[in-house]
Order: structure tokens, then sequence, then C-alpha cells
């Protein structure tokens, strides 16, 4: 295949949604993690805002049971519509317009068995077909100054081609926890990736870089994912399938400017609706004032009663 079939367009997303959120019972019970607010946006929504700012035509949502709240949210409710237009509520019914998504772009898959996010992701194998495709996981946020992470991706893209993953730099000490990349660090924006290692002991890492959760790939993973191969964790590693298209394609490890947050922990949750609020020009700065008010009564606590 020529380099430049290695560039085509990406038009579609894969956003896995399978999960059951259970480091935010009993709020998930019954209500899908991702439809936990970030400021007056559920999670899902905030990531495929982003998907459809780098140009993303078709989403598609790998999902299990009890998810159809995540359809119902992009779906046309006509009804709440014509109560805000009779109220007046054009802002709102604004926003409730900008979450709508028309016929023929959002798309569902299963994934009935909870494999890991690489089944997660050869469960949308036939909805992707022959096309490089891009990946977004809706519990990592990423609050940018100017262009989204993934538009930040694509451009690098329509220089490269190939495949892109999102890359933050770690603490050391953490790396454990994460997909790391092995590359020849110069501090550039984009950097050639000589390997992969998922969860790596901490002596092993070959880089305090770690995957962060977006991705863009070339359609050959799936050859890789469908031999179902376990890896760390006994599960089937996306990490594990990327590694094998290093040699064969291009593949580039990104920096992007902006921060990610961590929205699948409760301390990560709090930190996004902290950073999402606190930029909202109707009630940012009264929660800048309600943040430094709460930092100064903490401060000035007991220490004994600080702790508890």
């Amino acid at each position: 295949m020529s380099t430049e079939n290695y560039k085509r367009p990406v038009r579609k997303a894969v956003f896995p949604v399978a999960g059951l959120g259970t480091r935010f019972l009993p709020a998930t019970k019954v209500m899908p993690k991702e439809m936990l607010p970030i400021n007056d946006q559920p999670l899902i929504q905030h990531v495929v805002n982003e998907a459809r700012e780098a140009g993303i035509e078709e989403f598609i949502f790998v999902t299990g049971r009890h998810k159809n709240l995540l359809e119902e949210h992009f779906d046309y409710q006509p009804e709440l519509k014509q109560t805000l237009q009779r109220r007046g509520k054009d802002k709102m019914l604004e926003k409730v317009e900008e979450s709508e998504m028309t016929e023929g772009e959002l798309f569902l898959t299963r994934q009935a068995r909870p494999l890991g996010l690489g089944h997660a992701i050869w469960c949308a194998r036939k909805l992707i077909s022959n096309e490089p495709f891009a990946i977004l996981l809706p519990d990592v946020l990423v609050k940018s100054q100017k262009n989204g992470c993934l538009k930040q991706m694509v451009d690098i893209y329509n220089e490269t081609g190939g495949n892109v993953i999102a890359v933050e730099d770690v603490p050391r000490e953490e790396t454990y926890k994460y997909g790391i990349v092995d590359v020849d660090d110069d501090g550039s924006q984009k950097m050639p990736v000589k390997g992969l290692v998922e969860k790596p002991n901490i002596e092993d890492a070959p880089s305090t870089l770690s995957v962060i959760g977006r991705y863009i790939l070339q359609p050959e993973v799936f050859e890789h994912l469908s031999a179902f191969e376990t890896g760390a964790g006994g599960e089937i590693q996306l990490t594990d399938a990327m590694a094998k298209l290093i040699k064969p394609q291009p593949f580039y490890a990104a920096r992007f400017d902006g921060k990610s947050y961590d929205s699948g922990s409760r301390i990560g949750f709090i930190e996004a609706n902290l950073a999402f609020t606190s930029t909202d020009p109707e009630i940012g700065e009264d929660v800048k004032r309600v943040i430094l008010e709460m930092a100064e009564k903490i401060k000035n606590e007991p220490k004994d009663v600080a702790a508890e």
C-alpha cells in the first residue's frame, strides 16, 4: 500500500461506552457513567463535540446493557424543544439543538462481554470497514485553549499519514498505570514511535509519555485484534495490536496543547468539573470565587478537621 493510502480522510470515530462505571456507584446504578455531567454537558457530549470539531462525520458507539440513555441524549426531542420555544428559552433551545445528531450520523454496536478495550474496538470493525478512524475514550476529557485534541491530531495526520496517538507526560512512578510509548523525545510536537508497552513495570518503562485516550488508526489494526490475544490484565489490549503497526506503517506520538482529565475516577471527575466550570462564560467567575473561598476555609481548618 502506498504512503498516500495512509493519508485517507478520517471520517469515523469510535467511542467505547460499554463500561459499567463501578467507581461511581451508586450514581451509575441505572445511569451510564458517560451521562455524568461536566458543567452543563454530559461526558459523552464533550468528546462528541471534540470529534465533530475535528471533522468526524460518523459516530460509532460501542455500547453494552442499560446504555439506552446515550442514544436518547443525541436524539430529537420535539416536546422539550416546543416547551422551550413556547417559554422563550432561546439559549437553552440552542444548547439542546447542539446536542442532536441527524440521521446517518450515530451508529451503535454491542460489546456483549467485557474483554478489554481492544475487544471493544474490534466490535466496531464492520462499521469502520477499510477506512482510517479515530478513537476517543469518553473517560478522558481534554481541555485546550484553541483547537481540541483530536483536531490537533488530524492536522498532524494530514502531514504524516499512518497512525497518530496523543501522549502526555506522567510521573515516572505512575507509568505502570498507562500505555507508555518508546520514542526519542526531543520535545517536539510529533515523534516517530519505536514501541508501545501496556502498563510496564516502572523500571521497564521506556519513557514517561503515556497514551491518553485519543487515537487515529489505520484499519489494519483489526487484523491484529482479530487474533484475540490477551495481554496485561488478561484482556485484549489495543496497545498490543497498535504495536504491530509500528514498523509496517508510519506511526507518530503527538503532544497536544491542553490538559487531560481522567474523568473515570472520582478525583479526576471533580477536577474536570472545576476546570470546565471555572471557564464557563456565564458562571466561571462565581465558580472561581467559590473555589477560592473553599480553599481559604480549608487552609484555616484545624488539621484533624481537614483530614476527616
